[in-house]
C-alpha cells in the first residue's frame, strides 16, 4: 500500500520519532495572533510596521495613500482604497527573529464585526489598540468580549502618544475597572503630544527616546541609562521625573509581570508608542514573542485536538470571493490545528464526508498567492473553493475530527435586496449565494417560497453598501436595497415544532434563515420583551446555533 503524507504504519520507528520532534519544532516556531480595536485607532498602520519590522516588506504604506505613496498591503480590496478602511479580513505571514508569525488583520469597523468574530476563532492571541485619546472605545469593548469568551490571551499597545492624550494612569485603571482586567506596563511613556520624549523600559531601567523616523522606514531607537547625566540635557527634568514617580507607583501598587496570568487572559501587558512614526514597535514585537502562546489545542465534538497530534487537521473560518477579479476565484482560509499540511494531501471533509485532494493550496499575504508546499499548526493556507466549503467545515487525516462550529452573531439592519433586472437573475443568485457563503452578510428569507428576493442581515449599513458595490463591480448586478424596519433578530430554540406549538404570534416577522430555520424579527428590544411576557416558555437565541452535516441552501 502506498503510504499517504501522514500514513507512518509503513515507517521505520526511528524515523516517526524524527517526523514527531520535527513537528514539535515547528509548532514552537509558530505565533498567531489577531489585532482588535475601533476604527481610526491606527490598526492598519501598526500591521504594515510589524510587517516591516518583520521584513515583509521594504516600505510601509499610508492608509490613504496620496500621489505616488504606496498602498497598505492588508488592504486589498477596491471598496478598502477608496475608503481608506479595512472591512475584509486578511491573513499576512512573516518570520521575525526564529520565530513565524501569522498575523490575522481584521476589520476595525464595527459594520464587519462578524468578519472579525470568526478571525478571531483561528487566532491564539490578540492585539487590543487603543487610541491615547480616546481610550476604550465601544467597538473595542465589544471584540474584547469575544476574546474573553474564548480566553484568548491579550496584548494592549496604546498609540498616538506623540498626540495630545488621556494621562496614561487614568488609561491603565479604565482598562481594569471596564474590562476586569489586569494590567502591566511594559515601558512607561515620558510626556505626551507635543511634550513626548520617549518611554521608560521598566525591567531594563532604560530610556528609550522618541524619534520620528522616515516615512515608511524603521526608526533608529536610541537608548540611555536611567541614570545617564546625559539624560539631562535631552529630557526636562519634569517630565522624566513625573514618569519616574507614577513606575514608583507601579511598582507599588500595581501586579507583576506574570505569564500565567496572560496566558489565561486575566492579565494584559501593555506597551505605549507610536505606529506612524514606528516608534515602541520593535519593542512590542520583540516581548510579544516571548510572552505569548503558541498554537494550542482546539475544542472538538471529541474533545480537545493538539496541535502536535501526528495527523493533520484544520478547519474554514472564512471565504473570499474575487480576490482576483480577472479570475473570478473564491478562497477558503484554513486554519491549520494539528500535524503536518503538505501540498497534494488528500483529506476527509467532515460536513460531506468525501475525499478532497489539495492540489493547490497558498499562502495569502493581502491580496498576494505563493503555492505552499506545507504547513503547520497556527499558519493558514488559501485553498480554491469551487463551491465545496462552507465556514466551519472541518478538514482531516486519520481518525475522524470535527470542530465546534462559528456561530453566527444578532444583525440589527434588515432589509429585502431586489434585482430591478431580470435578465441578470443567474448572476444576482450567483452573487448573493456566494457572498452569503463567505459571511459577508447574513441571509434570510420569506416563508413564502415563491418569494425569490432575498433579505440581507447586517450588523451596520454600511456592510449592506458594500454587499450592492461588489455585486455591482464582480457580478455586473445593479440592486436595489428596501429597508424593512426591524432591529432585533432571534433564533427560535426546537425550530418550527417549537414555534407550532406557541400558535399565532404578534408584533415580529417570522422568516427563515440558510438553513431553514425559523427566525423572529423584531422592531425593537420592547416588542421583544413583549413576547418573553406573553410566551415565557418559547426559548429564544440571539445567536445562531452552529449547524454540523448540513448544506445550506441556496437562492
Amino acid at each position: 500500500m502506498k503510504s499517504t503524507p501522514q500514513d507512518k504504519t509503513n515507517l521505520d520507528p526511528n524515523l516517526v520519532e524524527e517526523l514527531t520532534v520535527s513537528l514539535s519544532k515547528e509548532v514552537s516556531k509558530r505565533r498567531n495572533f489577531a489585532i482588535i480595536s475601533h476604527p481610526d485607532a491606527g490598526k492598519t498602520t501598526l500591521t504594515e510596521k510589524l510587517l516591516l519590522y518583520g521584513g515583509a516588506i521594504q516600505q510601509a504604506g499610508a492608509v490613504k495613500a496620496r500621489g505616488e505613496q504606496r498602498k497598505v498591503t492588508s488592504d486589498w480590496m477596491e471598496l478598502e482604497k477608496q475608503r481608506g478602511i479595512s472591512i475584509t479580513s486578511t491573513v499576512l505571514q512573516f518570520a521575525y527573529k526564529d520565530k513565524t508569525i501569522n498575523l490575522l488583520d481584521t476589520p476595525g469597523h464595527q459594520d464587519f464585526s462578524e468578519d472579525t468574530y470568526r478571525t478571531l476563532a483561528a487566532a491564539d492571541n490578540a492585539v487590543m489598540l487603543e487610541d491615547a485619546a480616546k481610550g476604550l472605545e465601544p467597538q473595542t469593548r465589544k471584540l474584547f468580549e469575544v476574546c474573553r469568551m474564548r480566553q484568548i490571551p491579550i496584548f494592549t499597545f496604546i498609540n498616538k502618544m506623540d498626540r495630545p492624550g488621556q494621562e496614561p494612569l487614568e488609561l491603565l485603571d479604565e482598562i481594569e475597572s471596564e474590562l476586569g482586567l489586569l494590567t502591566f506596563a511594559v515601558n512607561w511613556p515620558i510626556g505626551s503630544g507635543e511634550l513626548f520624549r520617549g518611554v521608560v523600559e521598566r525591567a531594563t531601567k532604560e530610556v528609550v527616546l522618541f524619534s520620528r523616523a522616515e516615512r515608511g522606514k524603521q526608526s533608529n531607537e536610541i537608548r540611555l541609562k536611567i541614570n545617564d547625566p546625559e539624560l539631562k540635557n535631552l529630557v526636562e527634568e519634569e517630565l522624566l521625573t513625573k514618569a519616574l514617580e507614577e513606575i514608583e507607583i507601579l511598582d507599588e501598587a500595581g501586579c507583576d509581570l506574570n505569564q500565567e496570568l496572560i496566558l489565561s487572559g486575566e492579565l494584559t501587558p501593555v506597551f505605549f508608542g507610536s505606529a506612524m512614526t514606528n516608534f515602541g514597535v520593535r519593542p512590542f514585537l520583540d516581548n510579544f514573542l516571548d510572552l505569548s502562546q503558541g498554537p494550542v489545542a482546539r475544542n472538538s465534538f471529541d474533545g480537545p485536538i493538539v496541535p502536535t497530534r501526528e495527523s493533520f487537521s484544520g478547519f474554514v473560518f472564512k471565504l473570499q470571493a474575487n480576490m482576483d477579479p480577472k479570475h473570478r476565484d473564491r478562497v477558503a482560509f484554513v486554519r491549520v490545528c494539528s500535524g503536518r499540511f503538505e501540498k497534494d494531501m488528500t483529506v476527509q471533509h467532515a460536513r460531506t464526508g468525501k475525499q478532497i485532494r489539495l492540489s493547490r493550496p497558498q499562502k495569502i499575504f493581502g491580496q498576494d498567492r505563493a503555492v505552499v508546499d506545507d504547513a503547520y499548526p497556527g499558519d493558514v493556507i488559501g485553498l480554491n473553493n469551487p463551491g465545496m466549503f462552507s465556514i466551519g467545515d472541518t478538514l482531516f487525516i486519520g481518525p475522524r475530527v470535527e470542530f465546534e462550529g462559528i456561530p453566527c452573531f444578532s444583525p440589527e439592519i434588515f432589509s429585502w435586496l431586489r434585482n430591478p433586472n431580470p435578465s441578470a437573475f443567474k448572476n444576482f443568485r450567483k452573487g448573493v449565494n456566494e457572498l452569503r457563503e463567505e459571511g459577508a452578510v447574513q441571509i434570510l428569507y420569506d416563508k413564502d417560497q415563491s418569494k425569490r428576493d432575498p433579505i440581507l442581515a447586517a450588523v451596520g449599513q454600511l456592510q449592506l453598501e458594500v454587499v450592492q458595490h461588489r455585486l455591482a463591480s464582480e457580478y455586473g448586478v445593479e440592486t436595489r436595497l428596501e429597508p424593512m424596519g426591524y432591529q432585533v433578530a432571534r433564533w427560535v430554540k426546537g425550530g418550527w415544532p417549537a414555534l407550532d406549538e406557541v400558535g399565532r404570534i404578534f408584533n415580529c416577522k417570522t422568516v427563515q434563515d440558510a438553513w431553514l430555520r425559523p427566525v423572529l424579527l423584531f422592531k425593537n428590544e420592547w416588542n421583544l420583551n413583549q413576547l418573553k411576557e406573553d410566551h415565557p416558555e418559547m426559548e429564544l437565541n440571539s445567536v445562531a446555533p452552529v449547524v454540523s452535516g448540513v448544506d445550506p441552501v441556496s437562492l
